[in-house]
């Protein structure tokens, strides 16, 4: 008799609390950028309303993608719900490293993607990520600045027009700079900014007998041009900066210009988080013998590792965090000018949010303008802006940003910094059987 009492004690108690003996606990790895934080906090309302929870692992950039790539190469299952982009997307859904993500309710929309995000996903007909917010990058610029001193920024700047501006506008000692940009080495870090930069002087990572170009002329133009514009306009420490340092240098009022994603203006915009918040101006990124690769291409994306023993909840949740549903909550609670850009045509439709963020058209333009299939002048053997769509490419950015980080930061001269890189990638090549 006890035992039957307790048994029914205990079922009743679980339905008085509306929650599920059968709750599961899944972990997702995501970058530590602003709007992900947002997601992991609004995580509270998937959680309330399914019974299920969300163990959080929330690291830098750089940091993230080592643990995720490490975990999901070794088959770990440590991640149920991974945060990856357009590079990783077709490389490891061709090794089936990844789960299909298709079979989401009707309510999701598949068509309301927009085209260019969609197809960076899909791999064969088959979607292997679904976008969180998507990115392209463009010139920010402060219109105050601007105007005290006469300057007038163009709808398309040229870099030589840039390094005109940010000499103008450098004030040390005011700490005010002419110009901030990404100095962290990593591959989507600062070779994110410089592979467009080396696009734009006509450069490519590669010839199409894939061999390396990093000594080319292209290369040491773009390369010169940043090392030298960066030590005379920008702000000390430069090689130690990633987004997120920039962003902050850039919110707080210490940066003339900033050439980077264009998810960052919504922060930027934001008065709660930003000091320069309607002081921002916006244009296209720069070019300078071509508008070819100029703007990068991006999209932070929820995937579920194929070693996840929790499938069908981590679909779930990407469902609902990439939703119109989440975009009309973060508009809500947190405001609209901090919806996650650049993924669903309707939120280029909502007037709330077009009222909210003076960006949206620039950013929807310029989303919708990449052409990752053709990014540079001359032909390549690749896809992909200001990264390449081949396994070692991870290593090869990588190692390459270190030694232009080094280059900036005065430790190495930039034909030294190149011609390490050039060894260094030719090796890598070699290793990975592209060269003989």
């Amino acid at each position: 008799m006890r035992l039957k009492i307790t048994a029914a004690l205990s079922a009743a108690l679980l339905a008085a609390s509306g929650t599920s003996a059968l709750a599961t606990t899944i972990t997702v790895a995501t970058v530590n950028n602003n709007d992900m934080v947002v997601m992991q906090k609004l995580s509270k309302v998937w959680e309330k309303e399914t019974g299920n929870h969300v163990k959080w692992v929330v690291l830098e950039e750089n940091v993230l993608r080592q643990r995720v790539t490490t975990d999901i190469a070794t088959h770990g299952g440590q991640f149920d719900v991974v945060t990856i982009g357009a590079y990783e997307t077709p490389i490891w859904a061709k090794r089936g490293w990844l789960d299909k993500l298709n079979d989401f309710p009707a309510s999701y929309d598949y068509n309301d993607l927009l085209a260019p995000v969609r197809s960076a996903l899909t791999v064969n007909g088959n979607m292997y990520a679904v976008p969180f917010y998507s990115e392209a990058s463009f010139t920010m610029y402060r219109k105050d600045l601007f105007e005290k001193a006469g300057l007038t920024m163009p709808d398309q700047p040229t870099y030589a027009q840039i390094e005109q501006f940010a000499d103008k506008l450098t004030d040390k000692s005011k700490q005010q700079y002419g110009i901030c940009l990404r100095g962290k080495p990593g591959w989507g870090e600062n070779m994110a900014f410089l592979g467009t930069l080396v696009n734009s002087n006509g450069g490519r990572w590669f010839d199409m007998d894939w061999k390396p170009q990093l000594t080319t002329k292209p290369w040491e133009d773009a390369i010169n041009y940043y090392v030298k514009l960066m030590q005379k306009d920008g702000p000390p420490g430069a090689a130690s900066d990633g987004f997120n340092e920039v962003e902050a240098l850039f919110a707080t009022g210490h940066c003339a210009i900033w050439v980077d994603s264009t998810v960052a203006a919504g922060m930027l915009e934001d008065p709660k988080q930003s000091q320069v918040a309607g002081k921002v101006g916006f244009a296209k990124a720069p070019i300078a013998v071509t508008d070819k690769g100029a703007s990068w291409q991006w999209i932070w994306s929820l995937a579920v590792p194929s070693s996840s023993k929790k499938e069908k909840v981590a679909k779930e949740f990407i469902a609902w965090a990439t939703s119109k549903q989440y975009i009309d909550l973060v508009g809500k609670t947190d405001g609209w000018v901090l919806a996650p850009p650049g993924t669903r045509m309707s939120t280029y439709q909502n007037p709330d949010y077009l009222a909210a963020a003076p960006f949206a058209k620039q950013v929807l333009a310029a989303v919708q303008s990449v052409d990752p299939q053709h990014p540079t002048l001359l032909p390549v053997p690749y896809t992909g802006i200001q990264f390449v769509t081949i396994p070692p490419f991870q290593q090869i950015g990588t190692t390459v940003g270190q030694d232009i980080a080094g280059a900036l930061s005065g430790g190495t001269s930039v034909q030294a910094a190149l011609q390490s890189a050039q060894d260094s990638t030719t090796s890598a090549m070699q290793q990975a059987g592209y060269l003989k």
